[in-house]
């Protein structure tokens, strides 16, 4: 369990910071503002997720260091077994939008080993779909906010996102839970990290899917 009252929680001007123009004001805010509060939560985490895995877990948190004009429209801390990087494999992430915060299992399209995933996934389809909360999203690009909710997807379209990911080398796969910029949870720490733990242990049938 993560100790309560470790951390503090994110605040609406965390979120405000995706608003901010230009690349150098807006990671000048990221750095000093959010990049804190992720690296705390790395820290928090990690050994909750190594628990829960039965193996290693390191966190990595975003720099955008390749960004040259446009800003972030988004930045996370990523959890993975790999101590070098985590885009090759699968991996759980925390992270912001300007709309909301997300919590989720993510095999993005660098990641080794996608169409294993998707085919095991494919057999168990049945499985996969009772086992997923009705309110969790999933999404097939990381770069763009939303998704669709599990409860609202049929079996076809979620049957589709996975043929998607066995067969397209550029393909994603990410599911989890997505809480609003506004919603009063962000702004309490202890009860924050609780369901950011509760989040993972549901997801990780989906990551032993993937190893």
């Amino acid at each position: 369990m993560t100790k309560a009252g470790a951390f503090a929680g994110f605040t609406q001007q965390d979120f405000d910071v995706f608003g901010i123009p230009g690349l150098e004001p807006r990671m000048e805010a990221l750095i000093s503002r959010v990049r804190p509060k992720l690296e705390q939560l790395g820290e928090l985490v990690a050994p909750v997720l190594a628990e829960q895995c039965g193996e290693p877990m390191f966190a990595h948190v975003a720099k955008h260091a390749r960004r040259t004009v446009n800003p972030p429209d988004d930045t996370w801390v990523a959890f993975a077994h790999n101590r070098r990087g985590y885009k090759a494999h699968p991996h759980f992430q925390i992270g912001l939008f300007g709309t909301h915060l997300f919590v989720q299992f993510a095999m993005i399209y660098e990641a080794d080993h996608k169409a294993q995933f998707a085919a095991q996934a494919l057999r168990r389809l049945t499985e996969l779909r009772r086992h997923v909360p009705a309110h969790y999203v999933w999404s097939g690009d990381h770069t763009v906010p939303g998704g669709q909710p599990h409860g609202e997807m049929k079996r076809k379209e979620l049957e589709a996102l996975l043929q998607r990911l066995r067969h397209v080398k550029a393909s994603e796969v990410l599911c989890g839970l997505q809480i609003d910029a506004g919603d009063e949870l962000l702004r309490d720490g202890p009860r924050l990290l609780e369901t950011i733990e509760q989040t993972f242990a549901t997801l990780q049938p989906l990551y032993r899917m993937a190893l």
